[in-house]
């Protein structure tokens, strides 16, 4: 996905967060409370609390096209995606609260979302259908977001077989080209 972003736009600057890798960590009391600490108040310990979130909604803010990596676990997200999402789903910095009591994004307008998801079995037609949680939350909290243009990639049945894995694949890449175009 990447090498096609990089071809279309050699000047693309991919800010990476690896969050299997080094997962942000679930919030916190002691976070939660500097969320709604107003800014300059509480010290540095306050700052420091918040420090991690901030430069995660400061990437998000930064980003022209937020490319997620969800694998499907027990029907939903893995925690580690969870985590990211409630450091930078944040009052007062990703959205606001509008006089009627709905959200409001703070979220500069324009960006793209892909959302690359691998699932063992096959959950977007059939019977299983109604166990898909993972994307009806990811496309409510991007929205919640104000992130309007979000596409899904999925290779869906990985764990159904190798045949199965190579189809999933080759779907996904098709879905990817139909999704970004061809490389330049």
């Amino acid at each position: 996905m990447l090498d096609v972003l990089r071809a279309k736009d050699g000047d693309i600057n991919v800010v990476t967060r690896d969050i299997g890798a080094n997962p942000l960590p679930h919030l916190s009391g002691a976070v939660i409370g500097a969320f709604f600490t107003p800014p300059g108040q509480g010290g540095p310990s306050v700052a420091e609390a918040i420090r991690l979130s901030d430069q995660a909604v400061d990437e998000l803010l930064g980003a022209d096209v937020i490319v997620i990596g969800a694998p499907m676990y027990n029907l939903g997200i893995p925690s580690s995606l969870k985590a990211w999402i409630d450091h930078v789903v944040r009052v007062g910095r990703t959205f606001r609260y509008g006089a009627s009591g709905r959200p409001e994004s703070l979220i500069p307008p324009g960006k793209k979302v892909i959302v690359a998801s691998s699932r063992g079995g096959i959950y977007t037609d059939g019977p299983q259908k109604s166990f898909d949680f993972q994307e009806a939350y990811l496309r409510a909290v991007l929205r919640f977001l104000g992130l309007t243009d979000i596409s899904f990639i999925r290779a869906e049945g990985v764990s159904m077989g190798p045949e199965a894995a190579r189809n999933a694949m080759q779907s996904a890449e098709n879905q990817l080209v139909e999704t970004l175009g061809s490389p330049a």
